[in-house]
Parts: structure tokens; C-alpha cells; sequence
């Protein structure tokens, strides 16, 4: 199993991650998302540890703004046809190469960066053939704590977890 020490950046895609990928639309047309509540603190705490995070998505919607403002991920990309464009556009703003980076994901439109980054994640109700080509793949399904296991896997890996745990105790 790949190891976490070298990762500087965690990319997450959204619907089926951070969700758990059901999208609910009202009568005006209104997208709706359920975010797992638990993966915001486990996502500072990794921004805390001095780890970027960066959130990717095929999709369009505001409460990803929302969500994304809320927890002060900057780097969000909304609407990617290309998601490895996308990718090498980060590795080149920040300096960084893909052995330097972790990518959750669940569905066949992730599987290139599943497949190139150092490190890759598929929450367990991913497709299948996701979970096949993953690094890892958490016990928690996609929006109910799948963010925050990779989370913690990462800041223990790098021996982090024990100081930024003690801030809560």
C-alpha cells in the first residue's frame, strides 16, 4: 500500500465523497447535497497540518460553494470535463508532482487520477472497478466519513495526528 509521508495536496472529488452522491433537485430546479458533517473538522485539521486541499467536480452547485467557503478550501473547480487538466494545472501552481498528492474518488470519470496520483483513495461503496485501482479504500462509504478516514490516515502517516488531536483534548 502506497504511504502518505510525501502527500502536500488532497484533491477530493465530491459527489459520492463528500456526499453520498444522491442529488436531490426541488421544483425550482434547486440542487440539494448532503455533506457528512464530520469530514469538515478532519479536512482543517489537515489544512492545519499545512497540507492544501483542493475539491473537483464534474458538477455545478452552489452548496459546494457554500461548503467549500465554509471549511476555506480555496482551490475548487466546479464543472470539470478534464479532471487530470485540472490537476496538472495545481501540480504546476503549487510546485508540486503527483507522488506529492492524494486523490479520493468513486466513479469511472476519477479513475485517471486515481490511477497517476501518489496516493489514491475510493471510499467502499466506489464502483467497483474504482476500489480495484485505488491505493486504499476506507471503511466508510462516500458522505459518511470517508474524507475524515483518509484524513486521519494521512496525518498519522506523516506522525501528525497525535498534536493536532491534542488540540481537541
Amino acid at each position: 500500500m502506497p504511504k502518505a509521508e510525501k502527500v502536500s495536496l488532497l484533491v477530493v472529488n465530491v459527489d459520492g465523497t463528500l456526499t453520498d452522491g444522491k442529488i436531490y433537485i426541488d421544483q425550482d430546479g434547486n440542487e440539494i447535497k448532503s455533506f457528512y458533517a464530520q469530514d469538515g473538522p478532519a479536512l482543517r485539521m489537515l489544512m492545519d497540518a499545512g497540507i492544501r486541499v483542493a475539491f473537483l467536480t464534474g458538477r455545478t452547485s452552489r452548496s459546494v460553494e457554500k461548503i467549500a467557503s465554509e471549511l476555506g478550501v480555496t482551490d475548487l473547480f466546479q464543472g470539470a470535463e478534464d479532471k487530470f487538466a485540472v490537476l496538472s494545472g495545481l501540480l504546476a501552481k503549487f510546485n508540486l508532482g503527483l507522488s506529492e498528492v492524494a486523490f479520493i474518488g468513486d466513479d469511472l470519470t476519477d479513475l485517471p487520477l486515481i490511477r497517476q496520483v501518489g496516493f489514491s483513495f475510493a471510499p467502499a461503496n466506489a464502483r467497483s472497478v474504482v476500489r480495484e485501482f485505488a491505493g486504499f479504500v476506507t471503511k466508510a462509504d462516500g458522505g459518511e466519513g470517508a474524507v475524515a478516514e483518509i484524513c486521519e490516515k494521512i496525518l498519522r502517516q506523516q506522525g501528525k495526528w497525535d498534536e493536532l488531536l491534542s488540540g481537541y483534548l
